[in-house]
């Protein structure tokens, strides 16, 4: 079997179980299962979506890049029961991609298969993913991310400084109104890179730090929402800053939370009651090629304070029109405190400005 290749980010892949029969969470998130380590570093394969989404920024002397590399999961649910070793029981995506911030230019990538047969695996029991010649691995405190495109490619080695950040309830973030529409998630911030670049011919020595989340689910989004804003930010004195909001086709949030948890060793993460977090956008770009207005600068309150959200490069827009048919921006940006101090760098993901997402 041969699927096409196509471009997701990884909430709107979690939005497709939309298409899927929903399995009741009454046996697993809603329960809350406390998660263990080193075991639910690897994939979960009885859940229906599950993804390792890897960002950061990159120096190369100079000049400076954003990164991701991204690999998600997908339960197919008709398949379960079929002997053959043909039968695709799970999809395993891939996607890459890099910013060149002074070229203002963004490279983008991505690839799906079947697992087995040495072309895509998840192992259940750590952080080792693959698929084709891109992977996700981890041996003790240290990753290794290596991705071959086109244009661009990256290996880059990934070593811990700080413990894992366990999102929402011990690692049981919320995701909707319902108690249903949940996700375990963890997180790993402050990851310091080191590693190679490649940009057509040239190869660039680079470091950096990025920032690790691996979330999976049964759960549905909740059905008013027609996308969403999310950012993942490393702090520059070490902490760890989490927000996002679903929105409804009015623009209004119907769901939002975040953490916040400091550089102190041991420190507990703060979580963001709902309500807690407010997206104000300050300043709109339309895309050239979809004609989608997105906002690139947020006014973001928390209970830390007011943040300003700054993307780095406009477009960072990625279109998979031609697959998929949906449309995103996700991207490095810089976060400012209320004295326009910069904080902190990361990415912010946005959906649902291209039009409703539709499965």
């Amino acid at each position: 079997m041969h699927a096409p290749d196509f471009c997701t980010s990884r909430r709107q892949l979690l939005s497709t179980t939309l298409t899927l029969p929903f399995w009741p969470l009454s046996s697993r998130a809603a329960t809350h299962s406390e998660l263990q380590f080193p075991r639910d570093l690897g994939s979960h394969p009885d859940y229906a979506i599950e993804w390792w989404y890897l960002t950061g920024r990159l120096l190369a002397r100079e000049r400076e890049f954003g990164f991701q590399l991204t690999f998600f999961r997908s339960r197919v649910p008709a398949t379960q029961n079929m002997t053959s070793a043909f039968a695709a029981k799970q999809l395993v995506f891939a996607h890459a991609a890099v910013t060149d911030v002074a070229g203002k230019k963004l490279w983008h990538d991505q690839r799906i298969a079947r697992e087995g047969f040495g072309i895509a695996q998840a192992s259940q029991s750590d952080t080792d993913i693959r698929l084709r010649d891109w992977s996700l691995r981890r041996a003790g405190t240290r990753y290794q991310a290596k991705a071959v495109a086109g244009d661009f490619s990256f290996d880059l080695g990934l070593n811990e400084t700080q413990a894992i950040l366990l999102q929402g309830d011990r690692g049981l973030s919320r995701k909707g109104p319902q108690p249903e529409q949940s996700s375990y998630y963890y997180s790993l911030p402050q990851l310091q890179v080191s590693g190679t670049l490649g940009l057509g011919k040239d190869r660039l020595p680079v470091q950096g730090t990025a920032w690790l989340d691996h979330e999976w689910s049964q759960s549905l989004l909740d059905p008013l929402a027609v996308g969403w804003d999310w950012i993942g930010m490393n702090l520059l004195d070490g902490g760890a800053l989490t927000a996002f909001q679903l929105r409804d086709k009015s623009g209004k949030a119907i769901w939002d939370g975040g953490s916040f948890r400091s550089r102190a060793m041991g420190a507990k993460a703060q979580v963001f009651a709902r309500g807690e977090v407010q997206f104000v956008a300050v300043r709109q770009w339309t895309s050239p090629l979809t004609k989608a207005n997105y906002p690139v600068e947020w006014a973001v309150q928390t209970p830390l304070g007011r943040y300003r959200i700054k993307a780095v490069v406009d477009d960072q827009e990625l279109d998979s029109r031609a697959s998929t048919g949906a449309v995103y921006w996700e991207g490095l940006s810089e976060l400012f405190d209320s004295s326009d101090r910069l904080v902190g760098r990361g990415y912010l993901e946005m959906t649902g400005y291209a039009g409703a997402l539709r499965f």
